[in-house]
């Protein structure tokens, strides 16, 4: 039926394209009459309607004219996929038609493990931007950061670019470098890195450790199927080494599953409550996903750290959390990706990734190209670690091993283990992080005033 349609369209298109240049003559118009005076009438222009056909008749008489005039021969097949390229990223950024190869390339996102950099990216302003490279992957190892701006891959430009186009060109085979050349704010000029792709594996929790004051740290790269299992059994051992308090750390974390980051959330968030909400243009893609009475939630204090690589599920955690005031935001405002996309396949192994709804969270708020602001604002200061060496013995050391990396003395075995003191995390991550310090100096504050009003 549809190539029945197709055909008659070129018919119809075909022969207004021979008699454009005839004159038309309407049935009231057959007879002789004589011109009277010109009359000039002022009239202001109606908007035109959305007419299917009018429209897919430009269509089809475009797609004519290039399959008869185009210098090149086209395929038909070539040219309706380049359109529909064209048609869906005219809607967003992450909205896409996949030709059947990148399709496949799709599917294979999904099977946690492929050749590759370790960085999630988006279209950001109109610029492939990192949203934020993933823990222990080539690209974190490589400097790569959130927020970067990748405006050459092995000396092509980007602009215009694909994000699965972009794909194509950072994935590879395990082994092999790529260049790419990253716009950072604050830079005074474009940096070239090169990165070695690798077979990335990603896991969920990072770390879990118990700090001083029996805080907790718990470090959440990715919401992946395992992700809420296993923060069960990060939190369940920490709290039988006596945890009171926790840092729940989503910096960096592109997001993932909805359902896994609707679990995570519940863990601290009494059953029965809205966790986030999705609304488009139909009603089937109006969703509430609430707390369900799975497991325990978790009422001692709660810091959760994000920055503007926090992205999607980490946001819907984040925001839910600070609607029903149930810890408090620290860190930078998070990157803003806040949309469902559904991918629809079609008949010929094709299929479209489409905007179907946004995130919104408990309270209203629409999480797309907005983020999420912190309760407490804290940049992440890499030249903390020079402030603190000079009053601090502890991060002496760190200072002398990242000049001198070759003579890096080795953590005895018997440190590295769940419980650690905050100089001893520090110096087994590697780097003084400021917005760790100014959580747990929070934590400690807020379970004095609870001791203190408990008298």
């Amino acid at each position: 039926m549809r190539k029945r349609i197709l055909v008659l369209c070129l018919i119809v298109s075909g022969a207004i394209f021979i008699f454009q240049n005839r004159a038309v003559i309407s049935e009231e118009q057959k007879q002789p009459f004589t011109l009277g005076p010109l009359k000039l009438e002022a009239k202001q222009a109606q908007p035109a309607a959305d007419d299917f056909y009018e429209d897919i008749e430009l269509f089809t008489d475009t797609l004519t004219l290039i399959r008869s005039e185009y210098v090149e021969e086209s395929k038909y097949k070539d040219l309706i996929y380049g359109a529909l390229k064209g048609m869906l990223s005219s809607l967003d950024p992450y909205s896409q038609f996949l030709d059947p190869q990148a399709y496949k390339e799709v599917k294979v996102e999904t099977e946690g493990e492929f050749g590759g950099l370790g960085i999630e990216i988006a279209i950001k302003d109109g610029l492939l931007t990192i949203i934020s490279p993933i823990d222990d992957t080539p690209a974190f190892r490589a400097g790569l950061k959130a927020d970067d701006r990748i405006v050459k891959i092995e000396g092509e430009l980007t602009r215009d670019i694909t994000l699965l186009e972009a794909v194509k060109k950072l994935r590879g085979k395990p082994g092999t470098d790529v260049t790419i050349t990253i716009l950072r704010e604050g830079a005074e000029k474009l940096l070239d890195i090169t990165v070695t792709r690798d077979i990335i594996k990603v896991k969920s929790i990072r770390r879990a450790k118990l700090l001083d004051d029996n805080i907790g740290y718990i470090r959440l790269s990715e919401f992946q199927e395992r992700s809420p299992e296993e923060l069960e059994q990060a939190l369940s051992q920490l709290e039988d080494l006596g945890m009171d308090s926790l840092i729940l750390d989503l910096r960096n974390n592109p997001g993932g599953l909805l359902d896994s980051a609707v679990k995570v959330a519940e863990k601290f968030i009494p059953a029965g409550k809205e966790i986030v909400s999705t609304r488009g243009r139909i009603n089937r893609q109006n969703m509430v996903f609430s707390s369900s009475l799975r497991g325990k939630h978790r009422s001692y204090p709660l810091v959760v750290l994000i920055s503007k690589g926090s992205a999607s599920g980490s946001e819907i955690v984040a925001g839910a959390i600070q609607d029903y005031h149930r810890g408090i935001l620290l860190g930078t405002k998070s990157f803003g990706k806040g949309s469902v996309q559904t991918v629809i396949p079609l008949a010929d192994g094709s299929a479209l990734r489409l905007t179907t709804s946004k995130y919104f969270t408990p309270s209203g708020r629409c999480i797309h190209d907005k983020g999420i602001e912190p309760d407490i604002k804290v940049e992440f200061e890499e030249a903390e670690l020079k402030k603190s060496t000079e009053k601090d013995s502890v991060f002496e050391k760190v200072k002398e091993d990242t000049k001198k990396p070759e003579e890096k003395p080795q953590v005895p075995k018997e440190k590295e283990q769940i419980q650690l003191t905050l100089e001893e995390f520090m110096l087994e991550q590697g780097f003084y992080d400021n917005q760790l310090v100014r959580a747990m100096d929070l934590l400690k504050g807020i379970k004095l005033y609870q001791k203190e009003k408990a008298l």
